[in-house]
């Protein structure tokens, strides 16, 4: 049986930049996650994919940051309690990986949360539970 690789994910559908802003980022990330799936599949646990995405996106030299902590501000004040997400990729997208079944909507409140305090636009939700790497592009 032919291996595949994935390097970037192209999808076949190019929106509009406006709209849809870091497509091409977006795609290299996914392509790294698709890799990361491919030789470990499903079921593990957060932590062990969070590990091999930091190796793969070490060797591809792509600028990352993990477990990355955002203050939260209030008013004229910066509270005690503090957001971590998963990965900041690129100095500009969030990335939160997940390993359980399904998405609950709070993952998407998590993700939008992280991108208003953070100014940035783009987050990836990123599951792994199964053998089928399931992915969501959230937009600020």
């Amino acid at each position: 049986m032919e291996e595949l690789t994935f390097e970037v994910f192209e999808p076949e559908i190019k929106y509009e930049s406006e709209k849809y802003p870091l497509q091409e980022e977006t795609g290299v990330i996914l392509g790294v996650c698709f890799e990361v799936s491919k030789h470990l599949r499903g079921g593990l646990s957060e932590a062990v994919y969070q590990e091999a995405l930091e190796y793969e996106f070490s060797k591809r030299k792509i600028p990352f940051e993990r477990q990355k902590k955002y203050l939260v501000h209030y008013k004229d004040v910066v509270l005690k309690k503090s957001f971590v997400a998963d990965f900041l990729v690129y100095d500009k997208i969030i990335l939160e990986i997940k390993a359980q079944n399904g998405i609950p909507e709070e993952c998407y409140q998590q993700v939008i949360n992280y991108l208003a305090i953070s100014k940035n636009k783009v987050g990836l939700i990123v599951n792994f539970y199964s053998s089928a790497l399931k992915y969501k592009r959230v937009i600020l």
